[in-house]
């Protein structure tokens, strides 16, 4: 009896003796697992959803894939024009075309109060003051598509227009000055440049990034005292509290451009419709903006457009614009009409329902 007392015993110990063993080798196995684990595993990220405004690396700098997809949808990849380059000038068109390239960059200096050629024969704002960059910025009221346009009908004239033509009303209109000689030497080089400018694109079409980008409607009319606001806040350092401007050291030209005044555009020119200025504000106001790099909003953009538009400039005698009432643009700021709506409400806004009864009177005329 004591000989079985013992030998069970003996068991016992072997039994707790093997799970002793069986223990401390699962302790070894998860010890060694948690350290491959720890060293050779990533960490682990919470996917959450991503939005555009927010997606961000994650702390090895790398991006998941939803960010990735979702970066994509706001990727401009659309081929914008980009003006030709001038080391492909041919040597028996370069003189003129960089001449032309010359007057429009500053055209005070040969017509302004001081005019080399022809004194205060404009306002003495530069062609590129509206043009910029010599007509070449993607958005910025570029002459990619002029050659590719014109001859053509334009509804302000109510006739077939030619590129000289065109020409001759910015300088009657933005530049309030007189029109030039379109046999001279100065029109034959702006035409030329604009001409070679817009050599790669085909007849009848505009290339991508052309004129200005358009900028959806209010739902309300422009608000000439918000605009003031936004001007004093990101406009007034340029272009002055008077709206004057700021003239280069030698007086010769503006370095900002006068907005209102006696030496702004006058209210025949294109800037003065709202949806024009505030086109050209979106995309390129303050300095160093971008149609991909804005900094106003679009009720900022339509706001300072209506301040700006609201102060007083040069007069043209318009009377013989828009000789078919029907074809005046939604925000034509003078009368009469053929859609009902007001002067008021032309000038600032709202304009969708401006726009759409056009369309309706424009249709049912055919």
């Amino acid at each position: 009896m004591i000989e079985q007392k013992n030998e069970d015993k003996h068991n016992y110990t072997e039994v707790i003796s093997k799970l002793i063993n069986v223990i401390i080798v699962l302790i070894l196995v998860i010890v060694i697992l948690s350290v491959l684990l720890y060293n050779y595993l990533p960490d682990y990220v919470p996917q959450k959803e991503v939005s555009s405004s927010t997606i961000q690396p994650d702390s090895n700098g790398n991006f998941t894939d939803a960010a990735k997809q979702e970066a994509l949808k706001h990727i401009d990849t659309t081929r914008y024009w980009k003006a030709p380059d001038e080391t492909t000038l041919a040597s028996s068109e370069k003189e003129l075309v960089l001449y032309g390239k010359e007057l429009i960059a500053h055209t005070a200096k040969y017509y302004g109060a001081n005019g080399s050629l022809e004194k205060s024969a404009t306002n003495g704002m530069n062609c590129q003051n509206c043009h910029l960059e010599a007509g070449t910025k993607v958005f910025g009221n570029n002459y990619s598509a002029v050659a590719s346009t014109y001859p053509k009908y334009r509804a302000r004239s109510g006739s077939i227009e030619n590129i000289f033509k065109r020409v001759n009303d910015c300088f009657e209109r933005s530049l309030n000055g007189k029109a030039i000689d379109t046999t001279s030497k100065e029109m034959k080089a702006i035409v030329a440049y604009i001409y070679w400018l817009g050599k790669d694109v085909p007849k009848g079409q505009k290339p991508a990034g052309s004129g200005l980008k358009d900028l959806a409607f209010l739902k309300r009319a422009a608000n000439v005292e918000n605009g003031k606001i936004v001007y004093t806040e990101k406009c007034q350092t340029c272009h002055q509290a008077n709206g004057g401007g700021q003239m280069n050291s030698d007086k010769t030209e503006f370095t900002y451009p006068p907005l209102w005044g006696s030496q702004s555009y006058n209210d025949g020119a294109g800037l003065y419709r709202l949806s024009s200025f505030a086109k050209y504000a979106k995309c390129n106001m303050p300095q160093g903006s971008s149609y991909n790099n804005t900094q106003l909003t679009d009720e900022e953009a339509w706001d300072v457009a209506a301040f700006v538009n609201s102060q007083p400039r040069p007069k043209k005698d318009i009377s013989k614009d828009w000789p078919k009432i029907n074809e005046k643009p939604f925000d034509h700021p003078f009368g009469p009409y053929a859609d009902g709506f007001d002067e008021q409400q032309h000038k600032y806004g709202p304009f969708k329902a401006i726009k759409e009864k056009l369309a309706s009177i424009n249709h049912d005329k055919k």
